[in-house]
């Protein structure tokens, strides 16, 4: 990265830390989309197995990831500011209370996950795929934290196509996985759903590998010597990173975390509207990568113009990115509306399912078009280590206000399932207006 003179500059350079984002946020999702495209062509238990356990899965994963990513901005300042000497200490520093991190969201999941699914009143066999899913993707958890530590050091300093790179030798291999595990090829018994946990988590530990080659062997990064002479265990850095990263993992997932129980309460209806649920939810999921990638790349932007005292500089990419979301998001919607049909085809053979999936596809436009507002705040306001008050407010605009809100209207109301969508829609757009205020208000503070 390097600093810009004009629009035409900066919309050069947003366009070159966005794209490679973009392309592996989607290649990620894509690992999503073929295993669920997979599993419902298998049978609506295996969609629904899988889909249970995403649900109880993403929410917690994404949040600690979260945590991580608080290395982001804290990188992408002192590179901004000039102070790589200090780079190398704090991503050292990452490794630990990562890898801390994995064991303890590890030991979690295996604790919890048992006495949690018996109060779902799955089916048995439905049950017995969402446990064994999460037991094998478990596997991959520690390598695949300790792996984002090595990916944010990466993206804060703009190389964001080589994480890109990684990503797209990782997705390929792993719908491979998935698909030998799941429909069992070269001799090995078909896991069905199960087989996607086993397959991702050869995956993510291959990721690991892949970004350490990368960090070892090239520059700027060979320079640090990450994986030298290893420092003892510094708790005061920890609070320090911590004291970022945790908001930001606990707003992840107060937003991902509504996705999961709603999710959750869908199974009251029925096998059939789970798996259209899932299906759906999925769909929008890659549809976000758009709002999502303009975020992230905001955070680096951002990061590095405010560590060099530039406000104006981070001003304009903040504008940028909302003319990007809005035309990119419009565009993407009017062409779900119109091939909602083909695309529930794609997802499920299930005559069942497929209508109940194109109706939800519906409520997923109105859903892009909250978000494409909402995520590049949540981005900007990061670039500037502003993650308290965003914490806050993704508590009152989802869990006071949106959850209660789909509950009420799922309850009380003809609309049962679909009454959830519109609360998730209402808690989005309650969350934008009140991150456009906070953004001015951190804006006011730097003049």
């Amino acid at each position: 990265m390097k600093q810009t003179f004009g629009y035409k500059a900066k919309a050069r350079q947003f366009f070159v830390v966005l794209l490679p984002i973009f392309i592996t946020q989607l290649s990620l999702m894509a690992t999503g989309f073929f295993n669920t495209v997979m599993a419902g062509h298998i049978s609506q238990q295996d969609l629904a197995g899988v889909a249970v356990g995403v649900n109880l899965f993403m929410p917690f994963f994404g949040s600690f990831l979260g945590i991580i990513s608080g290395l982001t901005p804290t990188i992408s300042q002192l590179y901004g500011a000039g102070k790589q000497e200090k780079i190398g200490f704090i991503v050292k520093q990452g490794f630990y209370w990562a890898f801390a991190l994995g064991v303890g969201f590890v030991s979690l999941g295996w604790l919890a996950v048992p006495y949690i699914l018996p109060l779902l009143n799955l089916e048995p066999k439905v049950e017995y795929i969402t446990s064994h899913y999460l037991m094998f993707l478990s596997l991959g958890i520690i390598p695949i934290f300790i792996s984002s530590v090595l990916r944010n050091f990466i993206d804060a300093h703009g190389y964001t196509r080589l994480t890109m790179c990684v990503t797209m030798c990782t997705v390929p291999t792993n719908i491979t996985l998935n698909y030998i595990f799941m429909y069992g090829l070269f001799g090995l018994p078909a896991f069905g759903g199960i087989g996607a946990g086993i397959g991702s988590a050869v995956t993510l530990t291959l990721n690991l590998v892949l970004n350490i080659i990368v960090v070892s062997r090239m520059h700027p990064f060979k320079d640090y010597h990450v994986f030298r002479h290893l420092p003892g265990i510094h708790l005061a850095e920890w609070k320090k990173q911590l004291g970022v990263g945790i908001p930001i993992g606990a707003t992840m997932f107060c937003e991902q975390s509504i996705f999961g129980a709603v999710g959750l309460f869908m199974t009251a209806y029925g096998t059939a509207i789970v798996a259209a649920h899932q299906a759906a939810m999925n769909f929008t999921t890659i549809v976000y990568m758009v709002p999502l990638a303009v975020s992230m790349t905001l955070t680096i932007l951002v990061g590095y113009e405010v560590g060099a005292k530039r406000l104006a500089d981070a001003r304009q990419y903040i504008k940028l990115s909302r003319y990007l979301t809005f035309f990119s998001v419009g565009t993407l919607a009017l062409l779900l509306t119109q091939f909602r049909d083909e695309i529930a085809a794609l997802y499920t053979s299930s005559t069942e399912v497929q209508p109940i999936l194109a109706g939800f596809l519906i409520y997923a436009v109105f859903m892009q078009f909250a978000d494409s507002i909402n995520a590049p705040l949540q981005g900007a306001l990061r670039g500037f280590k502003d993650v308290h008050v965003t914490f806050m407010l993704a508590v009152l605009s989802f869990w006071i206000i949106g959850l209660p809100m789909g509950w009420g209207l799922a309850k009380y109301t003809d609309m049962g399932p679909y009454g959830y969508w519109i609360g998730l829609i209402a808690g989005i757009v309650i969350g934008a207006v009140c991150l456009e205020v906070r953004l001015r208000q951190v804006q006011k503070k730097y003049l």
